[in-house]
């Protein structure tokens, strides 16, 4: 008869335990605060998630909104400079 190893490949028995989870929450509230910090940790939280074997809603959503609020916040800097560049630059010219 064998007996049973000590470790083993399976995943844990409560499934709120699984690794990155807390990280991704908090990659979903840092994606609304500081948007290149909640992407790096969104993926630093879907990474371990995936290697432990488990699917991390929050680290793909902290994920998605990361990414959208830094394409919205590049283009509103964008607009901002170029409208700044333009006002400042007939300033001079009365």
């Amino acid at each position: 008869m064998t007996e049973p190893t000590p470790y083993s490949s399976a995943p844990a028995e409560n499934p709120a335990d699984y690794p990155g989870k807390t990280l991704g929450i908090v990659a979903l509230v840092l994606a609304f605060l500081f948007t290149l910090l909640g992407l790096i940790l969104g993926i630093v939280a879907n990474n371990q998630s995936k290697a432990a074997g488990y699917a991390n809603p929050f680290a793909k959503w902290a994920i998605i909104l990361s990414i959208i609020f830094l394409v919205i916040g590049l283009i509103v800097g964008i607009i901002v400079a170029v409208t700044s560049a333009a006002l400042f630059s007939t300033v001079g010219y009365y």
